[in-house]
């Protein structure tokens, strides 16, 4: 009993304050002519079965890219982990597959790489790891953890490793992909990618 690409939703997280890229909405700004979140749709998509995106703001012109957008169900910016809560209950698949709205370098095989990774027994979620450390926004998850992941919300909690820690996480490797968690925080990171050409 395998995972396949159609049991994933991709959820990309577009939900911060944006406060390093000067409170803009990071997900919108723009590299190459069109914003960074278009960058992102166009890698994920063809590597799963359906996208949400998840954004706190400016849901209009989310959804103008043609994705159903949800917001956080908890108020004030409460980081990834009420994401990805909101994005479970909104899913109609099976895992969550998710990654942040600036880090336009996805490679083609980070569906199939964190699957693979889930695949070990016993596993319940599966992180990817750059070779130096955890990145913890890139996850693979089941929506069936939603219950656990709201009742660690309910208590106050938000750090995302501390949610890790109570599940059986396992770690994809990534560490001949680093740039595959290069982001972009400030105009100057989205200045420096474009001029080096990286974005295909």
């Amino acid at each position: 009993m395998g995972i396949s690409s159609q049991d994933l939703t991709a959820v990309i997280l577009a939900g911060g304050r944006g406060r390093r890229m000067g409170g803009s909405d990071k997900g919108l700004v723009e590299l190459e002519g069109r914003p960074l979140i278009a960058h992102i749709l166009n890698a994920i998509a063809p590597q799963v079965g359906t996208v949400l995106i998840n954004a706190n703001r400016n849901a209009k012109q989310y959804e103008a890219l043609g994705y159903p957008v949800v917001s956080d169900t908890l108020d004030g910016f409460q980081g990834p982990l009420a994401g990805f809560a909101s994005a479970m209950a909104a899913a109609t698949t099976p895992y969550i597959l998710t990654l942040p709205c600036d880090g336009p370098l996805v490679p083609p095989d980070y569906a199939a790489r964190m699957m693979d990774t889930l695949e070990i027994p016993g596993s319940e979620i599966a992180v990817a790891h750059d070779g130096n450390r955890m990145q913890p926004v890139y996850a693979l998850l089941p929506v069936r953890l939603m219950a656990d992941l709201e009742g660690f919300l309910a208590q106050g909690d938000r750090k995302i490793d501390l949610w890790y820690a109570r599940r059986r996480t396992v770690l994809a490797d990534f560490s001949d992909r680093p740039d595959t968690f290069r982001n972009i925080n400030t105009p100057q990171d989205r200045d420096q990618l474009q001029k080096e050409g990286a974005i295909s």
